[in-house]
């Protein structure tokens, strides 16, 4: 017996092995994640240009004229329109073709597979040449092909007009994120045993009853954290198209709260202010988090 009980409290020196295992990595994670996010509060209660020396306390003063900030508050509009429409777009899609790729028998499936999957792959920056020699008004694939279709009445600025702007960096987002998701959904498709779907089939459910009482309840504890993930990540991927395609503009049209906290902290010289925005966005990024996790909790189940 007493044998069992040390044998389960471990030799001597496990705890300072596995302590020594784990410091470099928390040390790791203190010094590039904790104290930056801390620097990023501290610095939103500063008014400091980045550059010089001086740095004045304004406490709160920062966040007030947020409040205020017609820019600002277009940014956070953007943001949330490419977050809603984009998410809602990918998961529906990445879904739907995760079925169909894994409950349909279809010829080279394989190759759609990877067809879709390759933007993954692909550096965003490659992905905004891409979608801006595509939306090119001169000479554009887009606007290329209407011309040879006849439908010269269909040709826009795609990138210039700031009703469609939006909408032109929403689909090179959906481009780059839907084979990613599609592969996943389909991973957590195939691990759902066949017989279950026979079963229904004898019960005479349809293709699209099985999927909404069959797989979607399977697979949604991946779907839930998927979920949460593409909502975090979209917000940086917003960033990174924005500011290679069009540069927030025109005229602040595709402008998002990461491409305007970067123009005000290291182009306009407002690195308090800029830090202020930093904070709303973790903010706004965690409460996001917290109410889709909520929203989407359910008791899994067993299969």
């Amino acid at each position: 017996m007493s044998a069992r009980r040390s044998a389960a409290r471990g030799r001597p020196g496990d705890g300072r092995f596995v302590a020594a295992c784990l410091l470099p990595a928390l040390a790791l994670f203190a010094l590039f994640m904790i104290w930056p996010t801390v620097s990023v509060f501290r610095m939103s209660l500063y008014s400091w240009s980045g550059f010089s020396a001086q740095m004045r306390f304004v406490g709160l003063d920062n966040f007030t004229k947020l409040v205020d900030d017609e820019q600002f508050l277009r940014a956070f509009q953007n943001t949330v329109a490419l977050l809603v429409v984009v998410t809602v777009v990918t998961m529906g899609m990445g879904l739907f073709l995760a079925a169909v790729m894994t409950r349909q028998k279809l010829r080279g499936h394989t190759l759609y597979r990877f067809v879709l999957y390759i933007p993954n792959v692909l550096s965003v920056v490659v992905i905004a040449a891409i979608f801006s020699a595509v939306y090119d008004q001169e000479n554009g694939l887009l606007n290329g092909t209407l011309r040879l279709l006849s439908l010269d009445g269909l040709q826009q600025v795609w990138l210039g007009d700031q009703k469609l702007v939006l909408y032109s960096v929403a689909i090179a987002m959906l481009w780059q994120s839907l084979g990613y998701y599609m592969v996943i959904y389909m991973s957590s498709m195939a691990s759902i045993p066949e017989e279950l779907y026979e079963a229904s089939a004898l019960d005479g459910a349809s293709a699209g009853r099985q999927f909404f009482a069959v797989t979607l309840p399977l697979i949604w504890q991946n779907l839930r954290t998927t979920l949460t993930f593409f909502i975090l990540s979209a917000v940086n991927l917003s960033f990174v198209l924005v500011r290679a395609m069009t540069g927030g503009g025109p005229d602040g049209a595709s402008e998002v709260l990461l491409s305007y906290m970067y123009k005000q902290a290291y182009t306009n010289s407002a690195y308090g202010y800029g830090m202020a925005i930093g904070v709303v966005i973790f903010a706004f990024s965690f409460l996001v988090s917290l109410l889709v996790s909520r929203a989407t909790r359910r008791e899994p189940l067993q299969f």
